[in-house]
């Protein structure tokens, strides 16, 4: 079987590894797509990782079970949710997989076959292709769609996405079928004509001068409604808490390391409210497709489409921020 190795240094290979076995409560999938995710970025430019990839978004075909699993799903079309909760605690019930006390993440994604618990397969219907399939149960919509029942509020306009790489024009793309007024802020220039073509009303560049100021003068000095940190940085998540309006909102979406805030001055005294969104629950899934079936543009989301030997020209583009979602195609690619 072969299967994605992060060599580190900008490097990957395709490496013949053994078939994957289906342990309890377990399935095994034919890759059909799997997608690229920004926080792998670490293994393609660091040390790599020898024993593997971390690819966790990719859809398929079941094509074995593990004991315990109903046999029925032997040759469904699943999209995979990674993380897979205990099942059997409150919050499973309530399909709040990743507020599980013991939920586990499934990677090694990238390859022909790959292993995930069969509690986190999402069914996709037969008229539903594979690439919007794959955004729809994996990070690229999961997250902005999560992050969007955070911010649901009927005083939400105006959204300002710090950030445009493919979880900030996930997030665009979202916010803009939901009709609100969205602000794209990033400092490449492809990045912010993707936000343009997504639904983002205005772009800044930030290189360009000083990105709160420029926010502040597209909202007629009051700032947006919600800013969401898409970038990951520490100055990015500083922007945001700036430029928000009082009484707004600051997400996180970017993960990061520690950062120096005051309660007093990012916080109470404009009474803002900081929340942090991450992955998706596996029980909003439905409500995802819903969308979908009401007109988001799910596919547009994927920028670059390749066959899984062509696996070192897609982290080529994703890595240098030329892309938004880059999917691998592992049908007969290999």
């Amino acid at each position: 079987m072969k299967s994605l190795r992060m060599l580190g240094a900008g490097r990957v290979e395709l490496v013949e590894l053994p078939e994957p076995s289906a342990g309890a409560g377990e399935v095994v999938v034919e890759t059909a797509m799997s997608a690229l995710c920004g926080s792998e970025l670490k293994g393609y430019r660091g040390d790599g990782q020898p024993t593997g990839n971390n690819g966790h978004e990719a859809a398929g075909v079941v094509a074995a079970v593990g004991e315990g699993v109903d046999p029925a799903l032997l040759g469904q079309r699943v999209g995979v949710c990674a993380v897979a909760g205990c099942g059997q605690c409150e919050q499973c019930a309530a399909g709040r997989t990743t507020w599980c006390g013991s939920f586990r993440v499934y990677v090694n994604m990238h390859a022909e076959r790959f292993v995930a618990a069969a509690s986190a397969l999402h069914r996709l219907p037969d008229d539903l292709p594979w690439e919007p399939g794959v955004l729809l149960t994996g990070d690229g919509l999961g997250v902005p769609y999560h992050t969007s029942t955070k911010i649901a509020g009927d005083d939400v306009r105006t959204v300002a996405v710090l950030g445009a790489g493919p979880i900030g024009l996930g997030n665009v793309l979202m916010q803009a079928h939901l009709g609100r007024r969205v602000i794209a802020v990033d400092l490449s220039a492809w990045r912010l004509d993707a936000a343009k073509r997504l639904g983002a009303a205005e772009v800044i560049d930030a290189g360009a001068g000083d990105p709160v100021a420029a926010l502040r003068e597209l909202t007629d000095g009051r700032g947006p409604d919600v800013c969401i940190e898409a970038a990951g940085r520490p100055e990015t998540a500083l922007s945001c808490f700036a430029a928000v309006r009082t009484g707004g909102t600051v997400v996180f979406n970017g993960e990061q390391g520690p950062l120096q805030l005051s309660p007093s001055d990012h916080f109470i005294r404009r009474d803002i409210t900081a929340v942090g969104s991450w992955f998706y629950h596996y029980g909003e899934y439905p409500a995802m497709l819903a969308l979908y079936r009401d007109g988001l543009r799910a596919a547009d989301l994927a920028t670059h489409t390749l066959p899984a030997a062509g696996a070192d020209e897609a982290w080529r583009l994703f890595a240098a921020g030329q892309a938004g979602k880059v999917l691998l195609d592992w049908r007969g690619a290999v």
